[in-house]
């Protein structure tokens, strides 16, 4: 574990509780170190106790916008300058949908939110294809695909580590031999990134994706 920004801020704060896994860190360091200092725009799922708002905020500095939805109304609490709360649940598409049209060009979602399979499902296939081009979508807390009590279990359909699992396929689908129809999925992600109990899709346009080699090495 490396002690960067986001690990010292989270040692030392002494305001909001921020409820994090150490591991995360790095992950976060690793793949938002691109949007800070930017005209970001930076979606949380999940508010809670306010404290990782306020660590997505120092973090990425004053340009950046910084949203928080949550399904509790007294989340509403912790807005602030550059923190915006909207109170709404994550699995909602019209919530989602005004979420878009106040913020049209959303850099990173996180999904922090209830960790219910269908929640976590339904807000991904809805918002992944809206977020920007060269944007990314973390989901965090999987271990919950494992609880049955969260709608998981090892190797449950509907789970989320199963849909992880078939996103594997689909980034490869130009591979396929036309068996996986090449999705919108295929054309605008670049990576899946995964670690313990988190899941990074990082976007990037892609071509055609063609081989130079031949012999199949």
């Amino acid at each position: 574990m490396s002690e960067g920004h986001l690990h010292r801020w989270f040692l030392n704060n002494g305001d909001k509780i921020a409820h994090k896994w150490l591991h995360y860190f790095d992950i976060y360091e690793r793949h938002f170190q691109r949007f800070r200092g930017q005209n970001a725009v930076v979606l949380e799922i999940g508010v809670g106790s306010g404290g990782s708002l306020q660590m997505w905020r120092d973090y990425f500095g004053p340009r950046t916008t910084i949203i928080g939805l949550d399904i509790d109304p007294q989340c509403k609490q912790h807005e602030a300058e550059g923190i915006e709360i909207i109170i709404g649940s994550q699995a909602d598409t019209a919530i989602l949908d005004e979420i878009m049209r106040r913020h049209p060009k959303i850099d990173i979602a996180l999904d922090d939110g209830s960790h219910v399979m269908s929640d976590m499902i339904a807000t991904f296939e809805h918002l992944y294809p809206r977020i920007d081009v060269n944007g990314l979508y973390l989901v965090e807390d999987l271990h919950t695909c494992y609880w049955e009590e969260y709608g998981g279990g090892l190797r449950r359909q509907g789970s989320f580590i199963e849909l992880i699992k078939e996103r594997i396929d689909d980034i490869n689908a130009m591979h396929a031999r036309g068996v996986i129809p090449v999705s919108e999925f295929t054309r605008s992600t670049d990576s899946m990134t995964i670690y313990d109990s988190v899941v990074v899709f990082e976007k990037r346009r892609q071509g055609r994706r063609q081989a130079i080699m031949t012999g199949g090495s």
